[in-house]
């Protein structure tokens, strides 16, 4: 049993509006595939097909406001709710309050804890290692907790030798970065590579931050190609999913991508798609952001 966990950045539940909404006038193939021909919006928030389930998601987590990436991906990644711990929405990075919370529940070291294995599949470049080895400290939710539970964070060696994956897929702007004999890959094969990783790991995570930037640059065409990366990319990874040893688990932090008629987050629900073994088991302890971690702790601490 292992757990694959996709991490969409601003990815809320809208209306199905083409003009607004790029899910609706993206080409999603792969996950309308695997949820039936369908995609959420606000009035089909609930979706089943033969092989994953989608559910709406609170993400304001009882504040008041507009969800922020700090405190939501502490919610997603601790079990947490640091928004009211904190009194406040806050991002994009956590507030140095809250980072004992994440030090010491991240689900990297509680599942380390428990003898499982880990991996953090993005990629970083060197100039990355460099700022942090600077000293600063405005680091995600996600990098924090690797670098604070002693998870390897994969540099461009390691993409090189097809062990990590690129924020974009592509690997396109590798070159830009320093790294121009990182050879450009199809998103496609990014899904693949990223499954690869997965097998050898019983968890693993891949955080798409680019939904987001798109989401807040309001610009439709740039939405429409984030979306059809990553729908390729998945459409990779599902090539070789094996759903009867494997959960794969789609989660954002809060609503932005899904309503271009505003530069800011949203207060949507955020869909959470789960495909593979014990789906119904991973969902019915589902309510908000603070079950998800838990939730696969629980899930792979069984392990049956």
């Amino acid at each position: 049993m292992r757990v694959l966990l996709l991490f969409l950045d601003g990815v809320g539940i809208g209306k199905k509006d083409r003009k607004f909404n790029p899910f609706f006038e993206a080409r999603l193939p792969n996950l309308q595939k695997l949820l039936g021909g369908s995609i959420p919006h606000a009035l089909q928030k609930h979706i089943s097909s033969k092989s994953a389930e989608c559910i709406p998601v609170n993400a304001t987590l009882g504040v008041a406001g507009l969800p922020q990436s700090g405190t939501g991906q502490t919610a997603i990644f601790t079990g947490v709710n640091g928004s009211k711990i904190f009194g406040r929405h806050f991002g994009p990075y956590p507030p140095s309050a809250l980072r004992p919370i994440i030090e010491e529940k991240n689900i990297f070291r509680r599942l380390k804890d428990r003898g499982l294995s880990v991996a953090f599949a993005n990629a970083f470049p060197q100039r990355f290692f460099d700022y942090t080895n600077s000293g600063t400290r405005r680091l995600t939710v996600t990098t924090l907790s690797c670098m604070m539970s002693g998870v390897p964070l994969r540099a461009a060696d390691s993409l090189r030798k097809n062990e990590a994956v690129s924020a974009e897929f592509t690997r396109e702007k590798w070159k830009e970065l320093g790294h121009g004999d990182v050879p450009p890959i199809s998103a496609e094969t990014a899904g693949r590579h990223f499954w690869e990783i997965a097998v050898q790991h019983d968890f693993t995570l891949f955080e798409y931050w680019l939904t987001d930037h798109a989401g807040h640059s309001q610009k439709m065409n740039f939405a429409v190609e984030t979306l059809e990366k990553f729908d390729d990319f998945l459409g990779g990874l599902l090539s070789l999913f094996d759903d009867k040893r494997s959960l794969l688990v789609m989660i954002s932090d809060h609503g932005n991508l899904e309503d271009l008629s505003t530069k800011s987050h949203t207060r949507n629900q955020v869909p959470c798609i789960v495909a593979g073994r014990r789906r119904q088991t991973f969902l019915s302890g589902i309510k908000n952001l603070t079950h998800i971690s838990a939730s696969i702790v629980s899930i792979l601490a069984g392990n049956d």
